[in-house]
């Protein structure tokens, strides 16, 4: 498989700037017409609103491109999302995409497809344990983890400042394969100031598994905040920073500080440019969020299905990274950026991506 070295669609940034009608002028350009396929796509849960808009923008963009869409999501239930799969499987989906709310738990799924020939594309979240995965298309994982940590070393000017700065930590969920690059590459960037004593974690938990937040619940990262604040920071000393992988972990974090903390408010990382978290960074609660734009995954879906569904060489430009313990996936990433007080109406809303109205 060609190692495609340009054109990669740089996600936030590509629209920032444009008005929704070139994005979709775009689209139509690149995706190859259906000739009335049935896709099916599975999503995890409706409870978080990534995963609406992910499902949403598949679904236009598919039926646009020509074919018949057979949507459905899994309530944050492993076995739910397995009997679907196998439905569109038996009702004769020629082609699935899947985000799995766990990357091993649909491995009888995954077979059944294999033996039916139908051509499987983990969406956003690798699929593991099987040889039945045919492409990948996610945002560079790692790179959400590196431009966090960058983002703090710049915002507490750890270059420069004497420190030390107190850091918390809350990860994601252990069953999804791209907690562990938000983690691993937020800590790449952040370890050696941790080593040398400029950034300290009070609670102690610098590990995953000790960060981990089951199914990226709100609550259970507000618990646990919560936690952490009243053991370490209950006498009015200050979190300087927070690095939370995603927006419904920092939605908990800053529920907790609204509740429990009277230290200087820290700086708080997220991820989804949720609109819940987009109006606490206007309202000063949250420092950033990593954007990725889930127009843009879809278009790239849209055409890498086109692509197999007419014989031609599928778009991928990383053959080497994601192993998922039985093969390596090919895979397309996507570059995220960040949106923070400062870009957030180019990122946002002149692309389109959220309204006016939507942040109010």
């Amino acid at each position: 498989m060609k190692k495609q070295l340009i054109s990669m669609i740089l996600c936030g940034a590509m629209v920032a700037g444009m008005g929704l009608s070139a994005f979709a002028g775009e689209t139509e350009a690149d995706v190859l017409p259906g000739n009335g396929q049935k896709i099916g796509v599975s999503m995890p849960t409706k409870d978080l609103q990534r995963w609406n808009q992910d499902g949403d923008n598949m679904k236009k963009q598919l039926e646009a491109a020509g074919y018949v869409v057979d949507l459905q999501y899994a309530s944050n239930d492993v076995q739910t999302q397995l009997s679907q799969v196998e439905n569109m499987i038996s009702s004769g989906d020629e082609v699935l995409v899947i985000a799995a709310i766990e990357g091993s738990s649909l491995g009888e799924a995954l077979t059944m497809a294999k033996e039916n020939e139908i051509p499987v594309f983990a969406y956003d979240r690798l699929l593991m344990d099987s040889d039945a995965v045919s492409y990948y298309a996610t945002f560079d994982n790692y790179m959400v983890g590196t431009v966090q940590g960058n983002y703090l070393v710049d915002a507490l000017d750890l270059e420069n400042a004497d420190g030390p700065f107190n850091l918390e930590i809350t990860a994601g969920d252990p069953g999804d394969n791209n907690a562990g690059y938000f983690f691993n590459g937020a800590m790449d960037v952040l370890n050696p100031y941790i080593e040398s004593g400029k950034l300290v974690v009070k609670s102690g938990q610098k590990t995953f598994e000790e960060c981990a937040t089951a199914q990226w619940k709100t609550e259970t990262a507000q618990s646990r905040a919560e936690n952490i604040l009243s053991s370490n920071y209950a006498d009015g000393t200050n979190v300087d920073a927070w690095l939370c992988s995603n927006d419904s972990t920092a939605l908990g974090v800053e529920n907790a500080l609204a509740a429990n903390y009277t230290g200087e408010y820290p700086i708080v990382t997220g991820q989804d440019c949720d609109k819940e978290n987009v109006k606490n960074m206007i309202a000063g609660k949250q420092s950033m969020s990593v954007f990725k734009d889930t127009r843009t995954l879809a278009t790239q879906v849209v055409k890498m299905i086109g692509q197999l569904l007419n014989g031609q060489e599928v778009d991928v430009n990383d053959t080497e990274t994601y192993n998922n313990n039985v093969i390596t996936v090919p895979s397309y990433l996507c570059e995220p950026v960040f949106a923070d007080v400062n870009n957030y109406k180019e990122l946002l809303l002149d692309s389109g991506y959220y309204t006016e109205d939507d942040l109010k």
